[in-house]
Parts: C-alpha cells; sequence; structure tokens
C-alpha cells in the first residue's frame, strides 16, 4: 500500500483523494470523499498528501485538530522548478503549470491576498484556482520528470521536500501564535511613549520631542517629514543626505539628540503601538502570517504584523505562559559555517568543526589573533568588499582559506556574466534583474546602512555595499556572491525546522517563532532541556542531510526564558 496520495477539491465541495506511485502517477482509483478533514483522517497511514497549496489546504486542516506529517506543495515546486530552469517570475499556479504542459495561454498568478488580522483563509481560492485532481496529477507527474532533469535531482528532490516541510511549519506557526502580554505591551508603551490624546495624535512624549527639534532649530519642524529635517539641517549649515540615524548621529546640531529619540519612539508607535496590538494580538498570542520561501534566497517572510522585526524593548511582552517556558535558540555564527560546508574548503570546514568561536580561530590562522578583523574579512568575502582594507583582508582569508573565497568569488563572476546561480540544493538566483536594491531588500541581503535597532556599519555587513545599487552585472555579481551563501543557509534552515517540527509533535511543545538564524519553541518547563537537546539534535541531522557529512558544525547559543527579551 502506497504511504503518498493526493487531493483536490472537487466541484460538489467535496474532495478527490488518489493514491500515487513513485513515477507521480495514480496507483489506484480516484476516491470522492464529503469533507477535507475526514479524508485525511481517515488514512493515518498516509505519511505524505500531494496538494496544490499548503497555504490554502492545512489552515483548514488545523483547525479541525488534523495534523499531517509530510506533504508534497505543488505550487511550492513549481516556482522552484521554474527557477532552476532559468524561468524566474514566470507564473508559479498549479493552474499556469497545466497550461505550460497542454500548450495553452497560461494565466497569470492572483493578486496576493493580503493578510487581515483574525483572518482565516480559504480552503479553495476562486478565480479558477481550482484544479480537477486528474489536472493536478498531471502537473505533478510532470514535476516529478522535471526533477529528475535537475542540475543535481537528489539535491532538488530534497529542497522541494524541505521548502513543503516550511509551508507545514509556517502554517502551524500561524495558528498557534507567539505567547504575547497585552498588558505588559500596554505598560510599555505607556513608559515608552506617554499618555495617548484623543483623536489618533501622536503620544505625548513624541509631541515633546517634536517640540524640541523645532525649539533647536528655531522654526517649526515635523520630525516625522525627511525632507522638513533636511532643509531644516540645510538652513543651520549641515548638508545631510538623509534622516538615517548613521549619518546625523554624529552632528554637532541641539537638534540631533530629540531627533534621534523621536525617531526611535515613532518607529515603536506606528509599527508596534496600540493600533498594532488590538489587531494583531488575540487570546494572549501575536498571529502573523509567516510565509516560508517568501524570498528569492529562501528566507521567510510575514504578511502583516511585522514579525521579523520586533524591537528589543518590545520583546518584553513576549512571555511564556505560568508553567511554561521559551527556548530561545540562535545559531552561531551561521553563514561562515554554511560557506565552509559548501566550498569545501579544508582549512575553513577544520575552523568551523571546532568548539572554539569561529571568528577567534580563523583570526589565530589569519588575522595574528584579531577577532574583529577576522569577522570583518569573512564578512566582507560574503557580500563583497572589495576595497580599502577589505581588499586587504580579502587577501589575507585567500591565502589561508583559497576554496571559501574562490567558490563566493565564481559566484560572483558567473553573477556577473549572466549566468543561473544555485545554493547548495539547488534553489537559484533570478536573472539580471534580481540585483535591484528592491529585490535585494526582499531577500534580506543589505543594500546599505539602515536605522535599525542594531544595524551598524559594525555589523560587518552594510557598510560595504553601495547605499543604492543599479541592476548592471556589479550588482548582479554582488547579489550572486551573497546568495549562495544566505541560500543555502535558508535550505538548512529548513531541515532544521522540518526535524525539529518532527521532535515537538511528541511532546507538548510548540514551535511559535522563527527567522533566519534564530528559532523560539514554547513548553512546558520540564520540557525545556529536552527541547534544548532537539534544537541541538535537528542542527545536526540538517547539516548532514544538506551538506553530506563534513566536520563543520552548526551549534546554537539557547536560552530558557519567561520573557523573549531576557534572552540575549
Amino acid at each position: 500500500m502506497t504511504d503518498r496520495w493526493a487531493l483536490a477539491a472537487a466541484e460538489d465541495g467535496g474532495v478527490d483523494v488518489a493514491p500515487l506511485g513513485p513515477d507521480g502517477l495514480p496507483a489506484g482509483p480516484v476516491l470522492r470523499e464529503r469533507d477535507l478533514a475526514g479524508a485525511v483522517r481517515s488514512r493515518p497511514e498516509v505519511t505524505r498528501w500531494v496538494w496544490r497549496s499548503t497555504a490554502d489546504v492545512y489552515p483548514r486542516l488545523l483547525a479541525t485538530g488534523v495534523r499531517v506529517e509530510r506533504c508534497y506543495d505543488i505550487e511550492v515546486a513549481e516556482t522552484l522548478l521554474l527557477g532552476h530552469e532559468g524561468r524566474y517570475g514566470e507564473p508559479r499556479s498549479a493552474a499556469a503549470a497545466l497550461a505550460r504542459l497542454r500548450g495553452g495561454p497560461v494565466p497569470p498568478d492572483p493578486p496576493q491576498r493580503a493578510a487581515e488580522p483574525g483572518a482565516q483563509p480559504p480552503l479553495f481560492e476562486p478565480t479558477g484556482a481550482r484544479l480537477p485532481l486528474p489536472d493536478l496529477l498531471a502537473v505533478y507527474a510532470d514535476q516529478v520528470r522535471r526533477h529528475e532533469k535537475a542540475a543535481d535531482p537528489g539535491r532538488m528532490r530534497l529542497l522541494t521536500a524541505a521548502e513543503s516541510a516550511g509551508t507545514l511549519v509556517a502554517a502551524e506557526m500561524n495558528r498557534c501564535g507567539l505567547p504575547w502580554s497585552a498588558e505588559v505591551h500596554r505598560d510599555l508603551l505607556r513608559d515608552l511613549l506617554g499618555e495617548r490624546y484623543a483623536g489618533g495624535g501622536e503620544p505625548r512624549r513624541l509631541a515633546e520631542l517634536a517640540d524640541e527639534v523645532s525649539a533647536a532649530f528655531g522654526r517649526r519642524v515635523r520630525p516625522d517629514l525627511p525632507a522638513d529635517v533636511i532643509r531644516a539641517f540645510a538652513q543651520a549649515g549641515i548638508k545631510v543626505r538623509s534622516t538615517r540615524r548613521w549619518e546625523i548621529q554624529s552632528l554637532d546640531h541641539p537638534a540631533v539628540a530629540p531627533l534621534l529619540e523621536y525617531k526611535r519612539l515613532y518607529r515603536i508607535w506606528v509599527a508596534h503601538g496600540w493600533s498594532w496590538l488590538q489587531d494583531w494580538v488575540r487570546d494572549g498570542r501575536f498571529r502573523p502570517e509567516f510565509q516560508a520561501g517568501g524570498t528569492v534566497t529562501g528566507r521567510w517572510v510575514t504578511h502583516g504584523g511585522g514579525a521579523l522585526q520586533i524591537p528589543r524593548v518590545i520583546r518584553r511582552a513576549v512571555v511564556a505562559e505560568p508553567g511554561w517556558r521559551l527556548v530561545v535558540a540562535d545559531a552561531d555564527q551561521m553563514e561562515p559555517r554554511v560557506l565552509a560546508a559548501i566550498s569545501r574548503d579544508p582549512g575553513l570546514m577544520d575552523v568551523a568543526g571546532r568548539e572554539s568561536d569561529l571568528y577567534q580561530a580563523v583570526s589565530d590562522r589569519a588575522f595574528s589573533g584579531d577577532r574583529d578583523q577576522a569577522k570583518l574579512a569573512v564578512l566582507g568575502a560574503v557580500y563583497g568588499q572589495t576595497s580599502g582594507d577589505g581588499l586587504k583582508n580579502l587577501a589575507a582569508l585567500r591565502r589561508r582559506f583559497p576554496k571559501a573565497v574562490a567558490y563566493v568569488d565564481d559566484a560572483a563572476r558567473a553573477g556577473e556574466e549572466g549566468r543561473l546561480v544555485r545554493t547548495w540544493l539547488g534553489r537559484t538566483c533570478p536573472p539580471a534583474a534580481g540585483a535591484t536594491e528592491e529585490t535585494a531588500e526582499e531577500a534580506g541581503i543589505p543594500m546599505g546602512v539602515g536605522e535599525e535597532e542594531g544595524e551598524s556599519p559594525a555589523d560587518g555587513r552594510a557598510a560595504w555595499v553601495p547605499a543604492r545599487a543599479s541592476a548592471d552585472s556589479r550588482a548582479r555579481g554582488r547579489f550572486a556572491r551573497n546568495f549562495v551563501v544566505q541560500g543555502s543557509a535558508a535550505d538548512w534552515a529548513l531541515l532544521l525546522l522540518a526535524a525539529l517540527r518532527r521532535s515537538c509533535a511528541a511532546l507538548r511543545a510548540e514551535l511559535v517563532f522563527f527567522q533566519h538564524d534564530e528559532v523560539i519553541v514554547h513548553c512546558p518547563a520540564e520540557e525545556a532541556d529536552t527541547v534544548v537537546a532537539a534544537i541541538r539534535d535537528a542542527a545536526d541531522l540538517a547539516g548532514r542531510l544538506t551538506f553530506g557529512e563534513t566536520p563543520v558544525r552548526f551549534p546554537f547559543t539557547t536560552a530558557v526564558v519567561e520573557c523573549y527579551a531576557d534572552a540575549k
């Protein structure tokens, strides 16, 4: 009996299901079931369901208490296969895949559904998205064949399985939500911003700071309007190009201090103020809409709620339930470890396999024990610092770790020449248009120094990339250089999540948060040690599955806390 079945919505509101063979073709008759949950619940032996889109199907299953072990997401697979075939940007829906298969006109993808607080996504979207099961199976069988034509079929199949697993994790996290204390949040806002004024105007503290800024300039200035601030500085004889923190914080002017504080608090008020709390926190949980693989590098995004940009001060509101704990785990120096694994550089793999700090070990080999210099050099190789001290650092790094530097250099060269560039498992960099500033920002690749908390040139990233970039060959080269590392890290993270999800299924623990190098599990206090061990084991397993047997270690720094803010 096969353990892989497909399902699709039927015209009468029921569900059609069928067993599948290894070639993707039906291995038995198509059966009609009255409802989705019943169709899945009555087949506990099925370990992988093939369906059009996890985002449409799985939330409805979770709402009825049905959890699946694995799935194959047709539209996720289509996205990955199109990219691998050099056709990034073509419509990715199952309907579009069917049209291409049959030589008909290809419909555009439906518009992205905007996330709404408290909204329950429909089971099957209208506007022609539904495909009868025979059509869905035709697309699936074609995708099975296309996987076999990939540059490395085994890796490509693993990538599709990992990305599909990520969609299950995202749906479960969306339903579970991140524990959040509305009371603590309101107290924080009152302490930071003061009282709220009637009519929705700025709270008291922002109004006071705006008055201080205006007094410093000697005229009325709107600190929330960058153009107004730039004009005010110009009238004071100071030329600035923007109001970003890194540019104005060193200026000698009495408006700087209140302006910086205003910007910090204004961001909190707009992004995580009272309106945000009312919209996104319900029943003690913050429920954003996570989307696996939402960027070209495979990093996740959220639609609504800004879950991946929670300010440090607001993290005080992320509080475990009574008797429970938050296990917060940060991957240690993930990108250089991934570079060691994908480049197979013997020296860097040796360094990345030690118990000691990676940057310190690199500094001992190539930078006379200067850890900061070593960190700048390694991140410079990944992010493309090719001038000034960066060029000298890169030369020292190349002498000690030639294969690692050559790997990212080759990726950059391929990007500049317009060739396809892939992650270790086969996720493919977009064509030349992918090097634009907009796509880079979507991918999480910094294209200039920002102004969020903790972001500065000392981070070893943004300072080396122009604040603006055009879609020329050099920009795409920089993009591709980072893509092979960051994208391969995203591949590894998907397998980490899949393994951790399986471990948590045997516990009461809940996977509640993930961003590219951080994961949070909410669990009873007595399960915390088990969860810490599960994260470590999942990281090791993901390393072996993704990169094969290498000496590279992927350690995590973990903290067991009652409040997220206490983890760092």
